[in-house]
């Protein structure tokens, strides 16, 4: 099962959180039939949604993360909630792959080195907040830094990881470490806090290693007493069902849905998401506009 643990600095000077992903980008691969480039770009920000959707504390808020690059993968989408569970889709799940010469999936070349990040946090409470900056690099987790240190003025070390074995391209290990510099830290937690992250494995290495989630967080966080702030499981979760697509419907103008019926003899409408199909025939569109029709004419009579 994957879960994700927040921890703080005794002397409230470092937040950092760290996720075990790889249940939720091996179902995402699986779901997806991404090839090895498209599961690791689209496992990483998985991960990261994950990592940043958990800091959004209230109840109902949502985080989307959108990455728009040059590369053949095309978009790769991530909605997170605010206990980290994800869900997500790459543009181009049959991407080719390449790899640098140390034999590592080269997820710059398939996503690019040109477009944007972008951000939206949704509380549920007014309008939502929405970042957009340029891409990093392309590899990911130096972008989500990026995006913390241009958009929201955080100092934020970003590592993030997908481990697919080459036989098979299965995904073996998946998941990321998200540190974040707090306003009491000053010149002596940064030296600290630096000298970790230079000698620090990358997160699949420490999980191969078998390493916990906990024990990543104090690794890089070494040298200062550390205390945990939560620690809870995490799943790929997709919200679609057949109501929300009916109220959906309902919205349409009853035209659109008369061409459906006349042209298609019914709809059909897949989840981007879980690719779960959704089939709507004739008579369930009629009840649909019969039911509209209804609901306008009850209100019309109060």
């Amino acid at each position: 099962m994957d879960k994700i643990i927040r921890c703080i600095t005794s002397d409230g000077a470092v937040m950092a959180a760290a996720v075990d992903a790889s249940d939720i980008v091996f179902t995402a691969q699986r779901l997806h039939k991404t090839t090895p480039v498209a599961t690791a770009a689209l496992g990483r920000l998985l991960s990261a949604g994950s990592l940043m959707g958990v800091s959004l504390k209230q109840s109902k808020a949502k985080l989307n993360l959108q990455i728009k690059g040059d590369g053949p993968l095309g978009n790769i989408i991530v909605v997170a909630d605010s206990n980290g569970n994800v869900r997500g889709y790459v543009g181009n799940p049959d991407c080719p792959t390449e790899y640098y010469n140390n034999g590592k999936i080269n997820v710059s070349a398939g996503v690019g080195k040109h477009g944007t990040l972008g951000v939206i946090r949704d509380y549920g409470t007014g309008e939502p907040y929405i970042g957009n900056v340029p891409l990093t690099s392309g590899e990911i987790a130096e972008d989500i830094a990026g995006y913390y240190a241009t958009s929201e003025q955080i100092p934020t070390v970003c590592a993030l990881g997908v481990l697919i074995d080459k036989e098979d391209s299965r995904v073996l290990l998946a998941g990321g470490l998200l540190i974040q510099l707090l306003p009491g830290a000053d010149d002596s937690t940064i030296e600290k806090l630096e000298k970790n992250i230079s000698v620090l494995e990358p997160v699949t290495t420490m999980f191969a290693k078998g390493m916990s989630i906990l024990d990543i967080c104090k690794t890089a966080l070494q040298g200062f007493e550390v205390e945990v702030l939560d620690e809870e499981p995490v799943n790929y979760v997709c919200s679609c069902s057949r109501e929300r697509i009916e109220s959906y419907f309902a919205g349409l103008p009853e035209e659109e849905l008369r061409a459906c019926m006349d042209e298609n003899g019914g709809a059909q409408v897949k989840c981007e998401f879980c690719n779960k199909e959704y089939n709507f025939s004739n008579d369930d569109l009629e009840e649909i506009i019969s039911v509209r029709v209804q609901n306008q004419t009850d209100s019309e009579d109060e």
